[in-house]
């Protein structure tokens, strides 16, 4: 279920071209299960029509502090409100709300709210970086509101730098983030995802149908959850989440030279591998394409075998909590407990191999003390599932560490 499950968020809409990007988030937002009410500043209208923000909402549009059907519109809509998102939030209204000032609907209902405030900038590079929006900002920050952007690019004026407004589907993660709990605040989650690519010759390989979705679905969550995520993937078809810090590798040796870097650089808190990694790669891959004309009827191609990246990063000792996966065809639990016990893990998620480039999955949790076995759902619930998890080890292996130091 997603954690946007019939909440009430407000957007405010103010006076920006990239007010048509609103229309997409407030699609997203519905989609996701969201109940979604909209307030326009009367220069937001010259933008983006009522009309269509009253379709995509299935709800009226408020544009008028003084509509005689909406007595005290702002206290009316603020009430029984989970989030209110400004978006796109242009260097005007930034300034009134870090000064309290209320002076139309929209300023006015900021001012009344009493639930969380995300900000979504979208502004000429110039007024951004000005000293004065930057103080806002800080203002803003200091008063305990989100920000989500702004992004880095081209401008609608033609100009290039910070300034665009964050794109809808990076915005609906910001928010969603708000909804989640901060179980991995201040700590650092470093994952593997999507397949290996292990070299024939320089077109042609070995590697498997992996798509990344798993990979992508944990870093998301862990950000959510307020950690530091750092993703080393295989090419991958998922989109890699906002605000993860992507590591791209080819082979498994590749992948096992990033990860033990950066877990001696950042000696992060949890290591997750849901890479898919080739067990074998060729011996002596062809620095020359192999041609068909140039072989016999048949070709022997020498393996050997890959590292084991979960192996071996569990016994450096790097991070304090080691999870992998095992993707069976059968005996699920007991392959699952045997990984468990050979690769030194805490939490090893056992699921069917038929879950490769699915949106669901269906796994079990194997750690010492037994298996759980959960019920399917979407691999971003599992994803979920699995930092609350992997965050109940980690707190325990710290409470277990505190005593050890106080006898």
């Amino acid at each position: 279920m997603s954690v946007l499950k019939n909440k009430r968020i407000l957007l405010g809409v103010s006076g920006g071209i990239a007010a048509y990007k609103a229309c997409e988030l407030v699609r997203l937002l519905v989609k996701s299960g969201a109940e979604v009410r909209v307030m326009m500043t009367k220069v937001a209208e010259q933008f983006v029509g009522k009309t269509t923000f009253e379709a995509l909402s299935g709800h009226p549009v408020e544009t008028d502090q003084f509509n005689p059907s909406v007595p005290l519109a702002h206290i009316a809509l603020r009430d029984g409100c989970d989030l209110m998102v400004i978006a796109p939030a242009t260097a005007n209204i930034i300034a009134k709300t870090a000064c309290g000032i209320a002076d139309d609907l929209v300023s006015t209902t900021i001012l009344a709210r009493a639930c969380p405030l995300l900000i979504a900038p979208a502004m000429n590079v110039r007024m951004w970086n000005n000293v004065v929006t930057q103080r806002n900002v800080c203002q803003l920050q200091c008063d305990g509101v989100f920000f989500s952007g702004p992004d880095s690019g081209e401008l609608a004026c033609g100009e290039n730098g910070s300034g665009r407004m964050s794109e809808p589907q990076h915005l609906l993660e910001d928010i969603e983030a708000v909804f989640t709990p901060k179980v991995l605040e201040g700590k650092r989650v470093l994952i593997t995802g999507g397949p290996t690519f292990e070299a024939i010759d320089p077109v042609r390989g070995i590697t498997n149908l992996s798509s990344g979705k798993q990979a992508a679905a944990i870093a998301k969550a862990a950000r959510n959850a307020g950690a530091e995520v750092t993703l080393v993937s295989g090419a991958v078809s998922a989109r890699i989440p906002h605000g993860v810090r992507l590591i791209g590798v080819t082979g498994a040796q590749d992948m096992k030279s990033a990860v033990l870097q950066e877990a001696a650089h950042q000696h992060p808190d949890i290591f997750i591998s849901v890479a898919a990694v080739c067990d074998f790669r060729v011996e002596n891959p062809s620095a020359k394409k192999i041609k068909k004309e140039d072989s016999t009827e048949t070709l022997t191609l020498t393996l050997v075998k890959n590292p084991d990246i979960l192996q071996e990063t569990a016994k450096s000792g790097l991070c304090r909590v080691c999870v992998g996966f095992a993707a069976e065809s059968e005996d699920l639990v007991e392959n699952g407990m045997k990984k468990l016990q050979k690769k030194g893990a805490d939490l090893i998620v056992a699921n069917h191999s038929s879950a490769i480039g699915q949106d669901s999955n269906r796994a079990y949790f194997i750690t010492k003390a037994g298996a759980e076995a959960l019920e399917e759902m979407s691999k971003e619930e599992l994803a979920q599932r699995i930092i609350l998890e992997a965050s109940n080890i980690l707190s325990q292996k710290t409470h277990e560490s505190t005593n050890q130091n106080s006898r």
